[in-house]
């Protein structure tokens, strides 16, 4: 645990101390919450018994709902919880799970399998003859595996930092979960070279994995010429829908790690937006604007009307 370690418990501020805003909280964040398994629990059922969605598209589409529904299952229920006692605390072994589960969820795997669409997106749009040969269930079981395991040595790799810092001081943090930047801040040791490898690590894997994915979507849309409008369209739709969430998912993290560690009045907020948005808006974003997965729900609950047949 590092020496000089007699810290056995963190007390979290959490997001506001006025009581009734808690209240507020507990209502809003409870609703997020359960839309938000409800939601990507819906898109990985309907994927995996639909007999239409065998894509590669969509096998990534299941895995980043599974992702979308463990991280913030990692801090919203003990955030909901926590809005009913007055002293917030969390247990070391608690915070440091915490923490691992949260980075490898959101901040590493989310992230890889965001990357691991556009590449499919590239080769299904640029190289469309050879789309089965590249693409095939064996690579993309692949393309999976190792956006899983590239999620968990980041998160790994950052519990391990913050696990063996010595902790002998003040042990509240001004948060509503664990995260690296306000346990670098309570360390008592030096922590600058843990947080250059924190922002190498955490930061520089959101900004080079936004910058391939901005390049990679700017050479799929100038394919795009050569297509006909039909298919134009239809390609546009679902990248559209990437880029979305790119954009959800990956300019938070930039904000908060590629930064030196320092902490900020408005990090609470931005994290709090990337735990909560990207997941719930994503199967929306993911179904409203894909007629395959649908239908595909339709013919799966036998609902006629279900988001909005024509």
């Amino acid at each position: 645990m590092g020496i000089q370690n007699n810290v056995t418990e963190f007390v979290l501020f959490g997001l506001f101390q006025s009581r009734e805003m808690q209240h507020v909280c507990f209502v809003v964040f409870s609703l997020f919450h359960v839309l938000t398994v409800l939601g990507n629990l819906l898109v990985i059922i309907t994927i995996n018994a639909s007999k239409t969605l065998k894509a590669p598209m969509y096998f990534f589409l299941s895995h980043l709902s599974f992702a979308d529904m463990c991280y913030p299952s990692a801090t919203t229920p003990k955030m909901i919880a926590d809005t009913f006692v007055e002293r917030k605390t969390i247990s070391f072994n608690g915070c440091m799970t915490q923490l691992f589960s949260a980075h490898f969820f959101g901040g590493g795997t989310e992230i890889f399998l965001l990357t691991a669409m556009a590449y499919d997106r590239y080769v299904a749009i640029c190289r469309p003859l050879h789309y089965t040969t590249i693409m095939d269930r064996w690579k993309c079981g692949l393309l999976a595996g190792a956006s899983w395991m590239a999620g968990f040595l980041h998160s790994i790799l950052q519990t391990l930092l913050t696990v063996q810092l010595p902790f002998c001081g003040p042990n509240e943090i001004d948060n509503f979960f664990c995260d690296v930047h306000p346990l670098l801040k309570l360390a008592c040791a030096d922590t600058y070279v843990v947080g250059l490898i924190v922002v190498a690590n955490s930061g520089m894997i959101s900004l080079v994995s936004f910058i391939i994915l901005v390049i990679s979507y700017m050479v799929i849309l100038l394919n795009l010429r050569s297509q006909s409008s039909e298919g134009q369209l239809k390609a546009l739709s679902t990248c559209g829908s990437h880029i979305i969430t790119v954009l959800l998912v990956l300019v938070p993290p930039m904000f908060m790690y590629i930064r030196p560690s320092t902490t900020l009045a408005a990090d609470k907020l931005v994290i709090l937006f990337n735990i909560v948005m990207p997941p719930l808006l994503n199967p929306l974003i993911y179904t409203l604007r894909n007629n395959e997965v649908k239908n595909a729900m339709r013919k799966l609950f036998g609902v006629k009307g279900f988001l909005g047949k024509k």
